[in-house]
This record gives structure tokens, sequence and C-alpha cells, in this order.
């Protein structure tokens, strides 16, 4: 990571500015407020709640699919809606239940990995649906994805599937950052492409104009606000759209130097408690 990505910066006017007409948090998750393998700090909690209090809601925006999503919002007590999936999910944690859905036209599926094929050989790839996931044999995992899954053809998986919301293909040996490139290029006009982990080899596949932003205004504008209302955080290529449409963003500074880049400003690092950091001082400012 470049050390201009490692400095955080606040532009104080601009922040002052935004604070009394601030409405609604917006936030990734991994990365972003989740450091790797550790839980939620007591800071980002008492500041979520903070939030909560002040009657500001936080929306976790996230790439994880609502199953992933649940336990980590009891942790952080949070209510209502949750962006999941890259924007092609809503979930509503009060009901349980799944609200707004984006599906992926299985032809579609079928002719982006007729293209990535030949682009990127070795690809494999797996489908991401509200009920279930299925994989192709290339498509290795190294954890549990929490839900039985089917493991075959392309063809197969998809002609037995419920709707998929979002298709997850991985190359060995290519980073996700090239994988990124090379998919926009073959398929970015059949759908949206992204990737949320920099050091892996995997990008994400959501419909044509999904994308957290897009479903994240869809949540806003339900709560009576626009992206001037707005506080989004993230970190990663997947939030990049988030960062650019929300009234104020931030990225955390160990963040993807294309997120960094994206955000109006950049928050302390994850592990430093970042977008607390953050919160509190629009709280303040807010109250003042």
């Amino acid at each position: 990571m470049s050390t201009e990505a490692q400095a955080t910066t606040v532009d104080d006017a601009a922040e002052a500015a935004f604070a009394p007409g601030w409405r609604l948090v917006a936030t990734d998750l991994d990365g972003t407020v989740v450091p790797r393998e550790r839980p939620l700090s007591r800071r980002t909690l008492e500041a979520f709640a903070a939030c909560a209090a002040a009657g500001i809601p936080v929306v976790p925006v996230t790439g994880r699919p609502p199953r992933w999503v649940t336990p980590l919002a009891e942790e952080a007590g949070l209510a209502g809606q949750v962006v999941c999936a890259n924007g092609a999910v809503v979930f509503d944690l009060d009901s349980g239940e799944v609200v707004r859905r984006h599906a992926i036209d299985p032809d579609v599926v079928r002719e982006v990995a007729a293209r990535l094929r030949p682009a990127l050989p070795g690809i494999g790839f797996a489908l991401e649906a509200v009920s279930g996931f299925r994989r192709e044999d290339a498509y290795a995992t190294s954890f549990d994805t929490g839900l039985e899954h089917a493991v075959g053809d392309l063809g197969e998986l998809l002609a037995g599937s419920p709707p998929v919301v979002k298709v997850l293909a991985k190359c060995p040996g290519v980073d996700s950052d090239r994988m990124l490139e090379v998919a926009q290029r073959e398929v970015g006009d059949l759908v949206g492409v992204t990737h949320s982990n920099a050091v892996d080899s995997l990008i994400e596949v959501m419909a044509l104009g999904v994308s957290k932003a897009s479903t994240l205004a869809e949540v806003a504008r339900e709560r009576g606000t626009g992206p001037e209302g707005v506080v989004a955080f993230g970190d990663m290529p997947n939030d990049l759209e988030m960062l650019r449409w929300a009234g104020r963003s931030y990225a955390v500074a160990d963040g993807h130097p294309n997120a960094v880049a994206a955000a109006d400003d950049v928050a302390p690092a994850c592990g430093d408690d970042g977008v607390a950091q953050v919160l509190e001082r629009l709280l303040s400012r807010r109250a003042g």
C-alpha cells in the first residue's frame, strides 16, 4: 500500500458543513469496520449506538450474502435494512426477509462465462442465490459457505438454481485487480463487475447497473434522504460507486488505493477504529 493511502486527511470545513444535515450512515463491513480475524471493537459498537440514539440509522452495505450478515448485525445491535451482495439484495433484519432482489438473467451468466473462459484460462464460477450457493469444481472454496451447495457444470447449476443474485469467479494465479481489469473489458457491457479482496483471486458479478450505490440510493430515498444526507465508508473497489455517490465519504487508510482516491477524505485504518473516530467527530459537529 502506498504511503499516500496510509495517510489520513480531513477537510474540516466540508465536514462541518455536512454534519447538520447528516441523516444516515452507510458502511461497508469487512476491512472497514470489521478487521481481519477480529470482532467489531467496543468503540465501533458505541459509535453505532450513539448514531442510533441521535436518530441516525446505520445501514450496512456489504458484499456479504444475508446469511453472513445476520450474526454480525446482532452483535452490533443493528436493526432495519441491510444492503447485501453488492447491492443485489436488501435484507430486513427485523422481519428476517429479503425485501428487494436484483437477479441476473441465466442467459447473461452463460454469455459472461463464454467470454471470460478464453480471456482467463482456468477460471471457475460460483452462483450466489438468496437461498443457496452452487459452484463449479474449478471454483475452489477454502471456507464453509454456510450452506449445502451443489458442485457441477455451470449449465446444470443454472438449470437447477433459484434466481442468481451474484456470480463469483476465481482464476488461480491471477490477482483480483488483474481479473477485474480483464472482466470489465470483456463483459462490462453485460454486467457489473467488481472485487472486494485485493489479495485473492476473486471477482464478483452483478446485474448491469446494480451496485452498492444504486441500491443504497433506493434505501436512502425510502428513508427520506438523498446523497446529501448520507455519510459512507469503504475500503475496496466494490465501494467505489457508493463512495462517489454519498454526500460525504471516507475510505479507511489501509484500503485499496482506488477506494482512497474515490472518497472525499481518508479515515484512520480499520484496525484503529477509523469509522468510529469519524462518527464521533460528526456527532460532535452535529451537536455543536
